[in-house]
């Protein structure tokens, strides 16, 4: 008889955007003169760069002729993308990452919930609390995080590290020892970020320890401060502990398109084994690589204009979260976020559940945002919302709020 895999069934309920999805669809359903203002899931809004497009439309005309036409990718990636990527968000930095350190992928999700397979059931990872959820997820789906604990909300086998108001919404160092280390800045959902000297703590005590750090750099683009580094591998042992994920859809507004990459170091070992040598074998088993057309569209993006057609976007979005905290704070709100990250993280407000929030915010506002809760327990009480709408729906979203 055919079996199933028994971990799927211990997932809770929906995943969180799909839960949401089902309640605005709900409502408008119910109410369809209503329009409903999106800043609830992390979609960007604004058009592809015209650098992008031009690469685009260039590599499809290059498909339309035989000495030109391109199949499948190889299993890394292009060279010219990775060389790209190598020179620009990495030996621009100081940092020594080489093209055949980083593998073209089709997203940072992707990488973020397929990583976890190069490792051993039996090791114990550590998650910000709140958390994306995509790394515990996929976690359970493989067996490795216990049972859950309804009482707690937590996974017994998960270490779990509080970001709190009194933390500045960053994690501290566990007491007991992980094998895996989830680490996201700039953070979602809380937007915080921490120092190049922090995160130097999180690389030794990794190293010390044999821990291997995921690091998930999906917001970079959006650092402002200068103290707050763009990659772990600005920091001194790195790349003796650290792998990094990267995506191309919140700089360069590539949610359509998907294109990200992980970067492995070769000098990353664990029980004996060369890491690199792991995810390069998976890589070519399970995945043709990202399209032709997508990879030039990716190179695009460090060209001169493209670098400067981002940092316009970026620009866009960071003038929504600045309106959001600016409008939040006038209306009596306690946020934080949206200073190095298209992400405001708000305290819910008359000891409303985040779900309860949700629900007035929805049915009040026709806005719709992120419960806290739904990113792990130390987010209840919390409300994420994001700063990657348009900017007039931007504005009559805070119109709204502040009426309610």
């Amino acid at each position: 008889m055919v079996s199933v895999n028994e971990n799927y069934l211990k997932l809770r309920g929906s995943y969180l955007f799909s839960e949401i999805g089902r309640k605005v669809n709900e409502f408008q359903k119910a109410n369809p003169q209503e329009k409903v203002i999106r800043l609830g899931i992390g979609d960007v809004t604004q058009p592809l760069p015209k650098s992008v497009i031009k690469a685009l439309h260039s590599a499809v005309d290059e498909m339309a002729v035989a000495e030109k036409f391109h199949g499948y990718a190889p299993d890394l990636g292009y060279e010219f993308l990775r060389k790209a990527i190598s020179d620009f968000d990495y030996k621009r930095l100081g940092c020594e990452i080489e093209p055949d350190e980083i593998f073209v992928s089709d997203g940072a999700k992707s990488d973020s919930g397929n990583i976890q397979e190069i490792f051993g059931k039996d090791n114990i990872i550590a998650v910000c609390d709140p958390v994306y959820p995509v790394y515990v997820d996929t976690n359970v789906m493989s067996g490795r995080t216990g049972t859950f604990m309804e009482e707690t909300g937590t996974w017994s086998d998960v270490i779990y590290m509080p970001c709190t108001k009194e933390t500045g919404f960053a994690p501290e160092l566990p007491k007991k020892i992980p094998d895996i280390i989830y680490l996201c800045f700039p953070n979602n959902p809380t937007g915080a970020t921490i120092t190049k000297a922090a995160l130097q703590e999180w690389v030794d005590f990794a190293n010390k320890n044999g821990s291997v750090i995921i690091y998930d750099a999906a917001y970079e683009a959006y650092i402002s401060e200068g103290d707050v580094p763009h990659s772990i591998y600005e920091c001194e042992g790195a790349r003796d502990c650290a792998i990094e994920i990267h995506s191309f859809s919140k700089n360069a507004g590539f949610t359509g398109l998907r294109l990200g990459y992980t970067v492995i170091p070769k000098t990353l070992e664990r029980a004996g084994v060369k890491l690199h040598s792991l995810w390069a074998r998976r890589h070519g088993t399970k995945y043709n690589g990202a399209p032709y057309i997508v990879q030039k569209a990716g190179e695009a993006v460090y060209t001169e204009e493209g670098q400067k057609e981002v940092r316009e976007l970026v620009y866009y979005y960071m003038k929504n979260a600045s309106y959001i905290l600016e409008h939040l704070n006038a209306a009596g709100y306690t946020v934080s976020g949206g200073v190095n990250a298209p992400y405001i993280w708000l305290k819910t407000p008359e000891n409303l559940t985040s779900w309860e929030f949700f629900d007035k915010l929805l049915h009040e506002a026709k806005v719709v945002g992120t419960p806290g809760v739904g990113f792990g327990p130390s987010g209840e009480g919390y409300f994420r919302l994001t700063a990657f709408g348009k900017f007039e729906d931007t504005v009559e979203a805070m119109e709204r709020i502040s009426r309610m």
